[in-house]
């Protein structure tokens, strides 16, 4: 039998991926389900429908290509993930969870003050809390 919802879904956890809107733009969050309605985004990446409801997210799943003890990360270099968490933050407590390999790990990020801080980092070798 072939499950509608995901395994978050099914033990109550609903599940949204994000949508690139536009470049300098925060993220868009979409509901997701393995049967939404998938269209190519803003960067041509397949993304739930436009159709689909957005939705804020409590925790977000953070890409990386490196990250310090402090909490920052370098990204992919458009801010996406900057702009989106300053702005969920500024209304919610909203958790970002860098995910990495260790191997990515350096001694200091370069940041400046637009970047956000991650709350945990998780690799193949550890569990970082960074803040409360």
């Amino acid at each position: 039998m072939r499950h509608t919802l995901s395994h978050l879904d099914l033990i109550g956890y609903g599940c949204a991926l994000p949508v690139v809107v536009a470049k300098g733009e925060p993220l868009a969050f979409r509901t997701w389900t393995p049967q939404t309605p998938m269209e190519r985004s803003g960067l041509g990446i397949l993304a739930p429908a436009a159709t689909v409801a957005e939705i804020d997210p409590d925790v977000l799943l953070v890409p990386l290509l490196s990250f310090d003890r402090a909490g920052y990360r370098l990204g992919y270099g458009a801010g996406f993930y900057d702009r989106t968490l300053e702005r969920l933050r500024r209304s919610k407590r909203v958790m970002a969870v860098g995910i990495a390999f260790a191997g990515q790990e350096v001694d200091g990020v370069p940041r400046d003050r637009y970047d956000q801080p991650l709350d945990w980092l998780v690799t193949e070798k550890f569990v970082l809390k960074i803040a409360d």
